[in-house]
């Protein structure tokens, strides 16, 4: 069997890279010949050679990155006839897709190991137009806070970047008319947001939807139907507190095979697809059932470490904001 490693030098502030030898042994150990590449600043340069790995016969890639590095892999290989077993070794800020396969997010050898016991998922597989994504797709306000923070920022302040960038952005919530079908109904009118989650996790936060089941072919589809500030720092209070958020008055809820967005009136609404830009609406979303084989951790071991740190300052962060004086947009 072949193993290619495809690792973001960048990612884990630049620890991954140190780390790349044991985990090429780990592999060996497991009856792999294994080889690794790492990316460059090229467009795609994950997914292209994600492609020419697969075309060459290789029975597994490793993404060893962010979750861009895993969405850059899935694209390279999504669209083939034959798609080799795909394992992540999670070295990004949130690792929201590592987060719901349950892979070992606090050291690069234990994700290795979790690849090497070869346990596969059958994993859903989103399309978004001629785009593919793994975890998560989003559009309106604040969905472009994972690829407006820069780099640096993310690699030497990790998650607090985008508490700041979020407190900023915040206030500047306007409205979208919007026009969103989805199986078994039509939603027109005003939104400020909207998500179509395929696993439980997103932004570091595990409640996004209680009732997900990983691979039935159904997204979760989440369209905030205010700009009211207050309101919407509620359904995010209510989210963090424990999936709540369902039951808000202002969150249309629903499962679903597909969605379709565009906007009704002249304002962009631009797509986010595992924290990247995804080009503008008019887009379509489907779902491919069980596209891809995933590794993931199914011991009786699973990591259970939360980001409790995280929590707490965005939730005092969504108290100071509720404190303040905001402009109540409607």
């Amino acid at each position: 069997m072949r193993a290619r490693v495809i690792y973001n030098p960048s990612s884990g502030r630049e620890q991954l890279k140190k780390s790349m030898i044991d985990i090429l042994h780990i592999l060996e150990q497991a009856g792999y010949e294994t080889s690794a590449f790492a990316t460059t600043p090229e467009p795609q340069s994950a997914a292209k050679e994600a492609k020419r790995a697969a075309l060459a016969g290789f029975d597994l890639i490793v993404a060893a990155g962010g979750d861009g590095t895993v969405n850059d892999v899935v694209n390279g290989i999504a669209g083939l006839d034959q798609r080799p077993k795909v394992g992540i070794i999670p070295a990004g800020t949130t690792n929201d897709y590592a987060r719901a396969l349950k892979i070992p997010r606090t050291g690069f050898l234990k994700a290795a190991e979790v690849i090497a016991a070869g346990h596969a998922i059958p994993m859903d597989i989103g399309q978004a137009n001629d785009t593919y994504f793994v975890n998560i797709a989003a559009g309106g306000y604040l969905t472009d806070l994972t690829y407006e923070v820069p780099s640096k920022l993310k690699t030497a302040f990790g998650y607090l970047a985008y508490l700041a960038k979020g407190a900023e952005k915040i206030p500047q919530i306007k409205p979208i008319p919007m026009h969103i079908e989805y199986e078994g109904g039509v939603y027109e009118g005003v939104a400020s947001m909207f998500f179509i989650a395929m696993t439980n996790s997103t932004g570091g936060f595990e409640m996004l939807d209680p009732n997900i089941v990983l691979g039935d072919g159904k997204f979760s589809l989440f369209v905030i139907k205010t700009a009211n500030i207050l309101e919407i720092l509620q359904i995010i209070r209510s989210l963090i507190m424990g999936g709540k958020h369902i039951d808000h008055p202002q969150v249309l809820y629903a499962q679903t095979t597909f969605v379709k967005v565009h906007s009704m009136d002249s304002q962009t609404i631009q797509i986010n697809l595992d924290g990247e830009y995804g080009g503008d609406c008019p887009t379509t979303f489907l779902n491919h059932q069980q596209h891809i084989e995933i590794i993931g951790n199914t011991s009786d071991y699973a990591e259970t470490v939360e980001p409790l740190e995280e929590q707490t300052s965005f939730l005092e962060m969504i108290e100071e904001l509720q404190s303040e004086d905001l402009p109540s947009s409607k």
